[in-house]
């Protein structure tokens, strides 16, 4: 068995908010799904899917019309591999088709399997996931804005929602690590 050396990267966002991941070339898609949301930060409250070559990859919801295009694929039985083969390759992994979070995921590494780690495994990462619903990368930079000026309107309100504590450059890999090696991966499973 071979590891997968993977950049999880949300798009069209600078400073880059990132994260490298270890995993095993058979990890399901379903799988692969929780661990992104548990790396990036995100709390699995929206629907998601994986696109390369204009083929969207997702688990199929109950009898949705849209199934019936060609362009989608159930990927209950799919693993990693299927869609990532080579060094290099490149799929979409979009979360919350309302904010539309588009992520790059990138193979960067094939690697041999080493019985002393556990995976998945998170090796490096940067910056804190934006909070859910805020409006998605446009949403998200204009929140930034309003948090560099105590004095702006909607400073206050925005503090309530978002918490005293949040912090766009926090990152634990940590905390990330001991998440992923729980039951689901971290993730709050709802679909």
């Amino acid at each position: 068995m071979r590891i997968y050396q993977i950049q999880i990267a949300l798009r069209r966002f600078k400073p880059k908010i990132w994260r490298r991941i270890l995993v095993t070339e058979n990890l399901s898609l379903s799988d692969f799904h929780k661990i992104i949301q548990t790396s990036m930060g995100w709390t699995n409250s929206h629907l998601h899917h994986f696109i390369k070559d204009r083929t969207y990859y997702s688990p199929k919801m109950a009898e949705d019309d849209f199934w019936d295009d060609g362009y989608n694929v159930d990927y209950k039985k799919m693993i990693i591999s299927d869609i990532m083969k080579s060094v290099k390759e490149k799929v979409i992994y979009e979360y919350d088709f309302g904010d539309s979070w588009e992520h790059d995921i990138i193979l960067e590494n094939i690697l041999p399997f080493d019985s002393k780690l556990k995976y998945p495994l998170c090796t490096k990462g940067k910056m804190s996931c934006p909070p859910e619903d805020c409006g998605g990368i446009w949403g998200y930079a204009d929140m930034l804005e309003v948090l560099k000026n105590p004095k702006h309107k909607e400073y206050k309100e925005l503090k309530e929602w978002i918490g005293e504590d949040y912090d766009p450059e926090y990152f634990d890999i940590n905390e990330v690590n001991e998440l992923l090696g729980e039951k689901n991966f971290g993730c709050e499973v709802f679909f």
